[in-house]
Order: C-alpha cells, then structure tokens, then sequence
C-alpha cells in the first residue's frame, strides 16, 4: 500500500484526527507507560486502589443502591487507560442498583491501548473476564472524538479520545461523580492543569463528587479555585493520602444558560421528555425506525406512524452502501460523518453480528480524475487516520479489493476496510420489532398543539395525543414544518437492479465500488447499481433513461460488469431523498423562528452581541430528517443524539458537532448575515 502508516500521516497535519496509541512496556503483567514512566495500576493491587480511591470515596455504593432518577447516574473519568476503573464501576453499578437504573460513564483518553494491549492488561482479573470482552469487541480505532460503546442495555460508555481538557470542555452533559486519575501529576504536568478543573466544574452537576490518588497541593488549589471542596482522606497502600471532594453548592441549574452555551445560548437544549411521557414518531424509514429501537432501548414507548410497511420508501432498496465523502481538510462535517461512520459500523455489528441484514466487505471510493486523486491525497493526510478506518491504495491494490478489473481511468482510490452496505429495508423491519415500539399503519394528516400535547390528526379522520412528536419524514416534511427557515431539497434517485446468471456473478465485485454511484456485491443472484440524482424531482415511475444513465456511470467504474449487464432486462426501484442546502442533516428540537428573530436580533448589527436566552424550541416537538443519500450513516447516531436528549443523557457528540446538525443553524447563521 502508499506510504500512509500512522505516525507518518499523523505528523503531516497539526489538526489531524489520528491518536498516538500508548507505547507501552510489561512489568510483572502490568503496563508500564514508556512515555510517561508511569504504571497504570499495581499488579498485587490495582483493582482494590480503584475500589478504595473511586468507589469508596465517591460513595458510588449507597448512591447507586439510592438512584431512583430516570436518568443516567453519570460518572466521569479524566483517563480510561486499561479501562480497570471503568469495569469496576459497572460491577459495583451491576450489585448494587436496582434493575431499572441506568449508568453512563465519560471517559477521556489521549493515548489509547490497542486492542491487544487491552485484552493482555484485562486479563489479570478473570472476574471481569465477560465484560471486558464486551469492552473489547466494540474497542474503536485511535481517532480524535467521542466513541460510544454498550457494556450492557443499562450502562453506556462514551470514550472521549482526545485530550483531556479540550474534550470536557466540548463535553455536551452533566457529571454526577468523578474520577480524576491519570499519571501523577510530576509525570503529566500537562494534563493537571487549571483548564481541567475548570472543564470539570462546568461539566459537573451541582454537589458532584470526586475523588484522586494523589494529593499535591497543586492539584489541590487547582480543584479549589475551579469550586471544589476537597479533603485529604487516607490513601491506598504506600500512599498514605489522597483528595475526596465535591462541588461547592452551585447555581447554575437556577441560570437561564446552562455552563458552557454562553457563547451559543440559542443551542440550549429544551427540556427532556418524562419517564411516561408518550412518544410518537412519524416515518418509519431509516431515520424512523432508528429513533424507535434508540427509545424503547432505553424502556420508552414508542408509536410510529407510517402508512407503508417500514423501511418502504427511500430505505427499501436492496443494498445501500455505508459511504462517507471526507473533505479535503478536517472540517465539522467531515467530523460529523466520520462519527457517524464509526457509530454505524458499531451499531450493526451489536444488532446482527451474524451479518444478515448487512455486510462489512470493504468500501472503495474510486479517483477518475487527476482533481479527485490529488482531493483524494490532501484528505488522507489532512485526517491522519489510522489504516484500520482509512487507507489510500493505488489501482493495483483496488483491483485486488474488488476482485474485478476496474476502468483505466483509475488512478487510486481511497479505502474504509469496515465499511460495506446494508439491506436498509429489512434494516427497517428487525428494528421495528424491538419491544417498546408499536408501528400504526396511519398516514399523520396534520399536527396541532394544545395547551398540554401534540394533536396528531389521522388521514382517517381520527386524532391521537402525544407529549412528544419526532418528524422523521423525509417525503412530506412541508406538511408539519415551514419550509421558509427549515428548507428541504427532495431528490429522486433511481436503482437499478439485475439478474445474474454465473457468467455474470463472476464480474460482480467483492467490495462497495463507490464512484459517481455505488456499486455492491450482489446480493442472492441480484445486481444492485445506482442511483440516480434529480434534485426537485418527487416522480416515483420509473425510467429507461435513468438505467441508461447508471450503465454509463458503472462503466467508467467497473467496465466488464458493465458489459455484462447491457443486454439484460432492469428491474428499478425509485425513492424520493430528502436533504439540506448544507448536506448536513436537521438533528434535534425544532426552534419557534419567529422567536430566535426577536430574541437574537442583535446579531443583525454585531455578531459577538450574545444575548443570555435560551433558544424558544416548539415544546416537545424534535426533527431527524436531511439525511441525504448518507442516511444509512447518519441515521443511527442521529437516533442516539434524539433519544440522548429526550432521556437526559450526555451527547455521544462534543457539543461543536451537536451544534453543526441542530435543525435552528440556518436561523442564526441568516441572522449574523443579516438576511
């Protein structure tokens, strides 16, 4: 393969996204960090440490076996490092609350173990043997930003990748118990800094706990001046103190504007839905269904209403390719979409690890064109990711990848080793059976509020009410929602889909061939290949022309299947997409615009004038839509992000990414340019 290893790419760009693994040395079957000259934990005692110093002195027994809340108890931790603290949590979470609490850990980790280093530091404790290959099976790659993992269906964990104060200062949620660890401060001074106090202050709900091994009177003013109260208490083995503390009574729940959205006070989230609140979603395609499974998991119920069986509209193809476009530099969608690339892939792996309803066999994005393969060369060394998730090959290498020869004019082709497609329809379907979620075969006619819930008034004359409503409906948005401030691109996009015979099959490729359409590997004897694009086009018959126009674009990819294919008869399946103006999907609570254009109208004259208002949302009423022809990326970490939201928890995204998707960014951004 091109030159492109880690640590070469991750030196090409000061705002790449690779992470540095820890170099690591063992001793006594403990890791020793090279770096920083530093263990991660003692082998005769490590996990009794963590019991004394982080269990105990955050009095996590009696506040887990106490919880009662519907939301998450959320614990932070400002290293993750072989994950020791993290297990012990969940088994002390595990033993002591009762079944229907739930627990979300925050971990942050600048320098993370590989895999192998991970099984080899766990192994040492047997006892945690089953969960820590729950941990090890869901293990991302080093990439900068935030991986969300399920250790069960009651405990999530966010591992914040990137460094520590940098990313609790972006952290979108609230923290009830900390675990401040890391190398002692002598060996890290850089992370022990007044930034990290201060992040987690801000990130702290009011009377936080927290605890640390270590007692230097730095750390110690540090902790105090961020608004901590904190005490030496008896430390663990040889060290004879540490720091137990919590934070100073606190007002910022009584403030309009929650720590960290002074600057963007019109992105404070509204209020979260109650535990019985009901919910419905209308649309049960992709973004639909996702939303669905994403709220009953978290033992809400949920109702869908779709005329059409799920996965029926644009959903239903046969075959969709997991695909992403990277920028040529590292820019906030591009973050978005790499997210949502790694989410996905994780989030399929756990729903049918037996790979029926999808297949990981690699996606290639072809370069045609001297323009693409110099685009193609800045963004792999512009991101700096490691060849797990992204490498570059040359068209030799691609054509090993296929299986199949490819057009000349190929010149190389980036390469997304777990990527693959997806049977988007029965996607749909399996995820509607989820418990919890109740599919109503309705068309919604219009949607009113009364004084208390949503009226949602049926095609058949009848009305149901609901406190929360979800428009998850990329056909018929306009119905529901002004387009004047929320506007919507509708797209036909055509697929063509073949019958092969044996001759055939044998030119189909291995992996997702990806150009200017998509091309599978086909699936029980059948071709997928496509689709077409026709903005401002809602035509649902099909068209000759449109085979014509994928024939064409498939031979400038894959030239013997395309042969292959000019004789035989198509079958098409026509879906209308639905985007935005900026390609980036409307994720979150609707705004009231006419209110964001008083309330904000400063900004017409000076943008840095921020007024201290939260943004007015239409209570109760949340959007996921705009997912393009990406949807089967973005869908599911934008049923996350909703589902997040409506159940109190942290974000699985640093608040600059939540902000980038939130459906009121063309108000403001309109605004600032005074239109």
């Amino acid at each position: 393969m091109t030159d492109n290893s880690h640590h070469a790419r991750h030196a090409a760009s000061p705002y790449s996204l690779g992470l540095t693994p820890a170099r690591l040395e063992w001793r006594e079957q403990a890791p020793f960090d090279i770096d920083f000259n530093d263990v991660y934990f003692s082998r005769e005692g490590g996990r009794e440490e963590t019991e004394h110093v982080f269990i105990h002195h955050n009095n996590l027994v009696k506040r887990f076996e106490q919880w009662r809340e519907d939301r998450p108890f959320v614990i932070g931790e400002t290293g993750f490092g072989s994950g020791l603290n993290v297990l012990c949590a969940y088994h002390c979470f595990v033993a002591h609350a009762p079944p229907e609490a739930r627990l979300h850990i925050i971990s942050v980790e600048k320098h993370p173990f590989t895999s192998a280093a991970l099984q080899q530091a766990l192994s040492v404790w047997p006892s945690l043997a089953e969960t820590a290959g729950r941990l090890m099976q869901q293990w991302p790659s080093p990439v900068k930003g935030v991986h969300r993992l399920l250790l069960d269906e009651r405990v999530t964990l966010d591992l914040h990748f990137g460094e520590a104060s940098e990313m609790l200062t972006g952290l979108d949620g609230r923290v009830d118990a900390w675990f401040l660890d890391g190398f002692a401060p002598g060996r890290n001074p850089e992370m022990w800094q007044t930034a990290l106090f201060e992040a987690m202050a801000t990130a702290s709900r009011p009377h936080a706990t927290l605890a640390t091994f270590t007692c230097a009177g730095s750390v110690r003013r540090g902790l105090t001046a961020a608004g901590f109260e904190c005490r030496k208490v008896p430390g663990f083995g040889r060290k004879r103190e540490m720091l137990s503390g919590h934070l100073s009574l606190s007002s910022a729940d009584a403030a309009p504007i929650e720590p960290g959205r002074a600057a963007t006070p019109w992105y404070q989230p509204p209020q979260a839905a109650k535990k019985g609140s009901r919910i419905a979603i209308i649309g049960a395609g992709l973004a639909g269904a996702t939303t669905a499974h994403a709220l009953a998991r978290r033992g809400r119920q949920v109702t869908v209403f779709d005329p059409h069986p799920p996965g029926s509209g644009a959903s239903g193809n046969r075959q969709g390719a997991l695909y992403v476009r990277l920028a040529a530099e590292v820019n906030a969608q591009s973050r978005f979409y790499l997210t949502a690339l790694q989410y996905a892939i994780n989030f399929l792996e756990r729903l049918d690890p037996h790979h029926t309803l999808w297949q990981p066999c690699g996606l290639l994005q072809l370069a045609t064109t001297g323009q693409e393969t110099e685009r193609q060369r800045r963004s792999i060394e512009a991101f700096g990711l490691p060849e797990a998730l992204l490498t570059r090959v040359d068209r030799e290498q691609a054509e090993t990848l296929a299986g199949v020869t490819l057009a000349d004019s190929v010149n190389s082709a980036l390469y997304y080793p777990g990527a693959g497609w997806v049977a988007p329809g029965a996607l749909c379907h399996t995820l509607m059976t989820t418990p919890g979620v109740h599919h109503r075969a309705h068309r919604v006619s219009a949607l009113a509020r009364t004084s208390a819930a949503w009226q949602l008034r049926l095609e058949d004359g009848t009305t149901a009410e609901f406190d929360q409503v979800i428009l998850a409906c990329a056909d018929h948005l306009e119905t529901f929602i002004s387009s004047s401030w929320l506007p919507i691109q509708y797209i036909r996009g055509q697929v063509s889909e073949f019958y092969l015979d044996d001759e055939a099959l044998a030119a189909s490729p291995r992996c997702v061939v990806c150009a200017e359409g998509y091309t599978p590997p086909a699936l029980n004897g059948v071709q997928s290949i496509g689709a077409s694009f026709a903005p401002h086009d809602r035509t649902l018959s099909p068209r000759q022309a449109d085979h014509h126009h994928n024939l064409e674009r498939l031979a400038a990819a894959l030239p013997e299947l395309a042969q292959r294919l000019q004789s035989r008869a198509p079958e098409a399946r026509v879906g209308i997409r639905c985007a935005t103006p900026d390609k980036s999907p409307w994720i979150g609570p609707i705004p009231e615009a006419e209110r964001w254009q008083h309330d904000y109208a400063l900004l017409r004259r000076d943008a840095t004038r921020v007024p201290a208002t939260p943004g007015a949302c239409l209570p109760g009423l949340w959007i996921t839509a705009g997912h393009g022809s990406r949807g089967l990326v973005s869908a599911p970490l934008a049923a996350e992000m909703l589902a997040s939201r409506l159940c109190r928890e942290p974000m699985p995204l640093e608040r600059e990414l939540v902000d980038h998707v939130h459906p009121g960014r063309r108000l403001i951004r309109d605004l600032i340019r005074n239109r």
